[in-house]
């Protein structure tokens, strides 16, 4: 075994040089990055077309180092400099900051159901996304949470579920936000009971945005 203090410092220097070229060569190459899923100290991007997992404190492949992450935004380190990503972020070979685009991609759970984290009149709700929906429609602890007054505000109705017949209240929902898409004045429906357990992104939302599948991430763009 050769120990450091061994090694001649010119020849020490040079292997340091020689990793530092390889790794500059690796980031280098690296075009486009795009963020589709963020979770807790983890995140699904697709790096210039291949899907990568990173890890915490693990470098990819092609060199991207992500630094922090939960389930709104990632700090990922790229060619030594690093900034804060959010969600369907796409970032170019210059990495001098996220775009801007109106668009998201969502990656499914385990459960094959995609979530993503997003507000209410400000307030911060756990959405599903739910095609089958008419409307954004949450249970009444969360409204109560968000402070809407659904009981004094909202149209009365009947709805009529897999669990039998639930009472309603039809409300406006005044801002209506995922990433960087926010819809104004969109209908809300309030379940007065605990159904549904998570707030389903219903299609007085969906119904304003594009929506397509690219493989299994759904993405979801603003049309205007």
């Amino acid at each position: 075994m050769i120990k450091a203090n061994k090694i001649p410092g010119f020849i020490a220097q040079t292997v340091l040089f020689s990793v530092f070229l390889s790794f500059s060569s690796i980031v280098s190459s690296v075009d486009k990055i795009t963020i589709n899923g963020l979770f807790q100290n983890k995140a699904i991007v697709t790096i210039d077309g291949k899907q990568r997992v990173l890890k915490q404190g693990k470098p990819s492949p092609e060199g991207v180092l992500l630094i922090e992450s939960d389930s709104e935004k990632a700090v990922i380190e790229i060619d030594g400099k690093r900034d804060t990503y959010k969600l369907g972020t796409q970032i170019g070979s210059r990495f001098s900051k996220p775009t801007s685009g109106k668009s998201i991609l969502i990656a499914p759970d385990p459960g094959g159901m995609y979530s993503i984290s997003g507000s209410i009149n400000g307030g911060n709700v756990e959405f599903v996304v739910d095609t089958g929906a008419s409307a954004v429609s949450m249970n009444s602890n969360v409204a109560k949470r968000l402070g809407i007054d659904y009981k004094l505000i909202g149209e009365e109705g009947i709805s009529y579920t897999a669990s039998g017949k639930d009472k309603i209240y039809i409300v406006n929902l005044k801002r209506v936000r995922i990433g960087e898409i926010e819809l104004r004045n969109v209908e809300g429906v309030v379940h007065d009971g605990d159904f549904p357990v998570i707030t389903l992104l219903g299609m007085s939302f969906l119904g304003k945005l594009d929506m397509k599948r690219e493989g299994q991430l759904l993405e979801l763009k603003k049309k205007y």
